[in-house]
């Protein structure tokens, strides 16, 4: 059921304008887009053709590139998963997020999920609802379990498939997977997705099972569009590609060169999750089994007339994850070196540094968005929900703190106005990190959670890889940024940070 209360005053007459809202929904559906929001999962900027990859092959999605716009400066709302993914349902920066960075639900399951947001944070699922859109989510959500506050079905999901939390998610062979607050089981057993074989052979099949989880949730996700083809849809896909471990189709991978894994040879689990006999094929192959899935659901749009009155969205969560252990390869074996993964930007997953931020973004809207065309407005994932929001004609929440801009000037070509407050990310994980976007500004400050270091200034208009601090230099500029930072947050118990905690204004 739809709390109108978050929507509209509670007095008759805002109720029946709620219940005229609701009524004419029907008769709105043919003038009002669906939404397909397909969300990769460590996702490189640089893992994609269209943005510069040049091993990996991803015809579907640079062919999507070719038919809309890429967004050059497009950035995710936090560094790992489940605050990326708040920010992005939410609407809200990390200043104000209810969820700051990976933390655990604390229930004491094996797979526990992940701390829920509240049921008075409005999704964009909720949003879109009174304006007569069926929502469904096929993927990981990683924003609360089954029969929470944070549930997808109760965060305004009609239907959701996947993972629930991201622990699950380790594995593509997983025990279950959840059906709205169910759990089907789709394997006879589990592969558990950390594992380590110091010696002897690696084998590929040895961490497979009969059913690959990505495959299921495709299906799940085609058959949402088939029942909902004939009014308005709002499909999220947070697709678990690429995210570690390594357990891709072998047909994938055969399709990439065995020299490829000749230098650095097999992984055996020493950096974490699953070994593989041949990683680098093993990462390329996720990468093009992401691009397939993303081509089969563009395929189905076409199949049943839609493309044309869809906004397509892909993005990726955060960057491409980072090194550990052993040096030669990344967390789970990935060799981001090798793929150029972050295209120079500096930084991996867990870094508020370009390359742990800065994601891969294209759009499609036949019409609407020109064709083969790029932005270098700079925007982020609190910017969806005011977009959707107006793509659809739908209300946004009146009590609800929104730190997005409505992006669809830009997706039509125009200019969009400086924004009047700066891009912020107040991310938790990691020691505690800190970044302030400013027109061609950016602050960053780590170490928040202890001593904290000297905040840094970068100019990305001339130092896209941020090489130059030159915060000595704009020592005015450095204070204004994080002013506008203080001014900028809440404090959130769940995550805080005792350092700024104090001299955040509503704290003292």
């Amino acid at each position: 059921m739809i709390c109108l209360r978050r929507f509209l005053p509670c007095h008759v007459p805002a109720l029946v304008a709620a219940l005229a809202l609701l009524a004419s929904s029907s008769a709105l559906a043919a003038d009002r887009p669906n939404i397909v929001f397909i969300l990769a999962d460590d996702l490189g900027y640089g893992e994609v053709g269209c943005y510069g990859q040049e091993k990996i092959k991803t015809p579907h999605l640079d062919r999507l590139a070719e038919q809309g716009m890429r967004f050059l400066q497009h950035y995710t709302g936090a560094p790992v998963c489940a605050p990326a993914r708040c920010s992005l349902m939410t609407g809200q920066h990390l200043g104000h997020a209810e969820i700051r960075g990976n933390r655990d639900s604390g229930n004491g399951r094996v797979f526990p999920g992940q701390l829920p947001i509240s049921d008075e944070i409005v999704t964009i699922a909720e949003a879109l609802k009174p304006a007569g859109y069926a929502t469904g989510a096929f993927g990981k959500w990683g924003l609360g379990p089954s029969n929470t506050t944070g549930s997808p079905i109760k965060q305004g999901f009609d239907r959701f498939f996947g993972y629930n939390g991201q622990r699950n998610a380790h594995s593509y062979y997983p025990f279950f997977l959840d059906s709205d607050e169910r759990e089907q089981r789709i394997n006879a057993g589990l592969i558990y997705g950390h594992q380590r074989k110091p010696s002897g052979p690696v084998d590929a099949d040895d961490y497979r099972l009969q059913n690959y989880a990505p495959d299921l949730i495709l299906d799940e996700a085609l058959k949402f569009i088939d029942k909902n083809k004939d009014q308005p849809f709002f499909l999220y896909l947070p697709f678990v590609e690429p995210h570690v471990a390594m357990q891709p189709p072998q047909e994938w991978i055969d399709r990439y060169p065995e020299a490829w894994d000749a230098e650095k040879g097999v992984y055996r689990g020493q950096n974490g999750y699953l070994p593989h006999p041949r990683p680098r094929a093993a990462y390329a192959a996720m990468i093009s089994d992401l691009d397939e899935h993303v081509g089969t659901v563009l395929e189905r749009l076409e199949s049943h007339g839609l493309a044309d009155n869809t906004l397509v969205v892909f993005t990726s969560d955060n960057g491409t994850t980072h090194g550990s252990r052993d040096p030669q390869f990344h967390v789970g074996g990935v060799d981001a070196e090798f793929f150029a993964s972050t295209a120079g930007l500096r930084g991996y997953k867990g870094s508020v540094y370009e390359g742990g931020i800065r994601v891969p973004c294209i759009v499609r809207w036949p019409g609407r968005v020109p064709a083969g065309s790029t932005t270098d407005t700079p925007s982020y994932f609190p910017d969806w929900f005011p977009t959707l929001c107006g793509v659809a004609d739908a209300p946004l929440p009146q009590d609800q703190q929104l730190d997005g801009v409505d992006l669809r000037a830009v997706l039509t070509g125009e200019t969009l106005p400086e924004r009047t407050e700066p891009m912020i990310w107040d991310f938790h994980n990691y020691g505690g990190q800190v970044a302030v976007r400013e027109g061609r500004w950016k602050a960053v400050r780590r170490n928040l959670l202890k001593k904290p270091s000297a905040w840094e200034l970068y100019d990305l208009r001339t130092d896209p890889e941020e090489q130059h601090d030159v915060a000595d230099q704009h020592a005015d500029r450095v204070a204004q940024m994080e002013a506008a930072y203080l001014q900028n947050r809440s404090v959130e118990p769940d995550f805080p940070v005792p350092f700024y905690d104090k001299q955040t204004p509503e704290s003292k």
